[in-house]
């Protein structure tokens, strides 16, 4: 795993830095415009909802944009949330470079076929 240096904005930050504030738009209205409640989309500007698949879609329709933009941010931040809990539990790796790890390291994960 690669640490990396500096956390993701949230795409609520995005949101509100790039479209909400520089357009000037009422929040209860555009909450209404997305189909949300207005309390999810101050939720979502402070970085405490996410961005859902069905929010993606609206947002992109509503900004000229693509669901995967909104989806990707998203991704993005919640991998490095994850990757830089020190709660995680990490996994040992069953293949390194393509080969398989040694069978003790890995016992009991491979099945045997009967002949």
């Amino acid at each position: 795993m690669k640490e990396k240096k500096r956390k993701p904005t949230h795409p609520g930050k995005i949101l509100d830095e790039h479209y909400i504030k520089p357009l000037n738009l009422n929040l209860q209205k555009l909450a209404d415009h997305l189909g949300i409640a207005r309390n999810t989309l101050f939720k979502i500007r402070a970085g405490k909802a996410d961005i859902t698949p069905s929010l993606a879609l609206a947002l992109s329709e509503a900004f000229d944009t693509t669901p995967q933009f909104w989806m990707n941010l998203q991704q993005k931040h919640d991998l490095w949330l994850e990757e830089n809990n020190k709660a995680h539990a990490h996994v040992k790796p069953i293949l390194k470079n393509g080969r398989l790890l040694p069978i003790s390291h890995i016992a009991g994960l491979i099945r045997t076929v009967a002949a």
